[in-house]
């Protein structure tokens, strides 16, 4: 597969799994805060990107399913504090300094979870899904 094509795919599966963590955020923020919020729905959407990643992005890797999930965790500690710094520090401190309210904690987390979308791919390609 050419690594466009790997991208565009990586994007569209991303993409989903995003979409799955933000919106799981809206269930989890019933009963937590907003920061614990956006971790569990980012733990959520972790669980959704892993098979669809090994499915259509990376399928060639040949490795353990325990090896990559290791791996895809460790990739996702800098994503989910990537995505958890933004969130927080747009909703709590960079939104209230400019004087805007609508939707902060939807836009915040929004933000948040798009930040981390390039690291992660080149994060997956050479450390999830690497040929060992």
């Amino acid at each position: 597969m050419s690594e466009y094509r790997r991208i565009i795919i990586f994007l569209i599966t991303g993409g989903f799994a995003a979409l799955i963590n933000f919106s799981s955020r809206f269930i989890y923020s019933e009963f937590y805060s907003f920061q614990v919020a956006v971790v569990l729905s980012y733990i959520t959407g972790m669980l959704v990107a892993l098979p669809l990643f090994k499915k259509f992005v990376f399928k060639d890797s040949g490795n353990k399913i325990r090896y990559e999930s290791a791996m895809f965790v460790l990739v996702n500690i800098v994503a989910i504090f990537l995505t958890w710094m933004v969130s927080r520090w747009l909703a709590d401190y960079f939104f209230p300094s400019v004087g805007y309210d609508t939707y902060k904690y939807e836009v915040a987390h929004f933000i948040g979870i798009l930040i981390p979308a390039i690291s992660s791919y080149f994060g997956h390609k050479y450390v999830t899904f690497k040929k060992i």
